[in-house]
């Protein structure tokens, strides 16, 4: 590890950071946003007014909700064309003028339509959140070290669930979460923005997109060196040569070839397998969800155990950068993706008997947080940077993309689909996503290869077996 190697991946991951505010931000002023003057709920005289207003209220909170979402999908897309076309750096540069524009509509949204300003500043926000997940994930992985890459790509993770714990605190009623304070609440990750902004000022350009990208050896050479220090960067430029032959050889490749060739068919149902299992293993309806399980379980405040689920969310997110690179990519997902499946079980028998055994409610809340837990050791961080190893550079960029859409896509359908099913489902919910893990768990165990130390071109070898 060097400073500028340090520097380079905290400023790219800041990117994630705000993806993660902007999942957690959005629950705690739905109250004050309900409540404030100014906004949709017009003073009924009679309960038929007051329940139109209350209606048309909830449709535009679901929306801003959702749209964040919507964003994301659109711009997911262009990914690819954008890092190759400005350069990984310059591309996140550029792409930061989004979520800084975002935050001032949602920061500004007393002055206007809150409706339509919050909205419009959700989808802008998604729009940046949609690209970032993307171009993050791509630096990050080429400019680390073979040896460090896992570690510092569980890292995006634990961007996220940071943010999420921070909008969580942030959102308290005495904080910011109230009626006075909560657009500024919205608007708050602005600030990431600017930093990151900077800061990507300082960030030398990926050495890998130098090289095999515009074939500028030496600019690739100086930022080796400026990333790894007085190592000698020879080793890892040969690796980019044999890359580069095998990139020539290959060209660049469209999101259509990626489904057509056969060459590249099974690394693509893992990369998308992946992703659809990190957004249906349950974890965002366990975040929906457990507020209301703990009020179940008697818990006079349920939002500071929320609070506390973020906590450990964050922990044990720290943990699996250390575990990764120990214990390897798959078993670490495989091991993730088991106990979930028991978790969810297990909280399923909880809640079914919550009625007939008052301890019962004890063991659904041990539930959530070992849930939290296994999902922190794989299903959480491995899908965002495992899709950049699966792949050499010629596909590399329309996989991401078609990954990101998949991902942002599941997030959507979860976000609209959830309450839905609960509401039908009741206490057996979680029977769902235990099938779910489990078809996760048997793909993951036929299909998914470990690409814990190998280069690219081992782990297409793995594919081509």
């Amino acid at each position: 590890l060097t400073g500028t190697l340090i520097l380079s991946v905290f400023t790219a991951v800041l990117g994630f950071f705000q993806y993660g505010y902007s999942l957690g931000v959005i629950n705690a002023p739905q109250k004050p946003w309900g409540s404030t003057e100014g906004t949709l709920a017009p003073p009924g005289n009679t309960g038929e007014d007051l329940a139109t207003s209350l209606h048309i209220l909830t449709m535009y909170w679901s929306l801003s909700v959702s749209v964040f979402a919507v964003g994301g999908m659109v711009s997911s897309f262009t990914v690819g064309w954008i890092g190759d076309r400005l350069g990984r750096v310059k591309a996140m540069l550029v792409v930061n003028v989004l979520s800084i524009a975002g935050n001032l509509l949602m920061g500004l949204a007393k002055f206007g339509p809150s409706h339509m300003l919050i909205i419009a500043g959700r989808a802008v926000t998604g729009l940046y959140c949609g690209l970032s997940s993307g171009l993050v994930p791509m630096y990050v992985s080429e400019v680390s070290p073979t040896a460090l890459r896992g570690a510092l790509g569980t890292l995006h993770q634990l961007a996220i669930v940071t943010g999420i714990l921070i909008s969580q605190v942030l959102g308290l009623d005495f904080l910011l979460g109230n009626d006075e304070m909560w657009p500024l609440l919205l608007g708050l990750s602005g600030v990431a923005a600017l930093l990151q902004f900077f800061l990507l000022l300082l960030c030398p350009e990926s050495p890998r997109y130098l090289y095999i990208k515009l074939g500028k050896v030496e600019e690739a050479k100086k930022s080796l060196k400026r990333l790894r220090g007085n190592c000698d960067p020879m080793k890892e430029i040969a690796e980019m040569e044999k890359e580069k032959q095998e990139a020539a050889s290959e060209k660049k490749v469209s999101i259509r070839q990626l489904f057509t060739s056969s060459k590249y068919r099974q690394a693509v149902i893992v990369a998308l397998m992946v992703q659809i299992s990190q957004q249906f293993s349950g974890i965002n309806a366990i975040f929906y969800y457990s507020t209301n399980i703990f009020e179940r379980a008697g818990i006079d405040q349920p939002v500071y155990a929320t609070i506390g689920v973020g906590v450990v969310n964050t922990v044990f997110t720290v943990i699996s950068v250390f575990l990764v690179e120990k214990a390897g990519r798959r078993s670490l997902f495989l091991a993730g993706l088991m106990g979930m499946l028991i978790s969810a079980v297990a909280m399923t028998v909880g809640l079914v008997l919550l009625s007939q055994f008052a301890w019962m409610s004890y063991v659904s809340m041990v539930a959530i947080f070992l849930f939290v837990i296994f999902f922190e050791v794989g299903p959480g961080p491995i899908p965002w940077f495992i899709v950049a190893e699966l792949f050499s550079q010629g596909p590399r960029p329309a996989a991401i993309a078609i990954a990101g859409f998949c991902n942002w896509a599941c997030n959507f359908i979860v976000g609209m689909c959830f309450q839905y099913i609960a509401d039908l489902c009741g206490s057996y919910v979680f029977v769902i996503f235990a099938a779910l893990l489990l078809l996760f768990f048997l793909f993951a165990y036929f299909k998914v290869p470990e690409t814990k130390g190998k280069s690219f071109e081992e782990i297409a070898a793995v594919f081509r077996r």
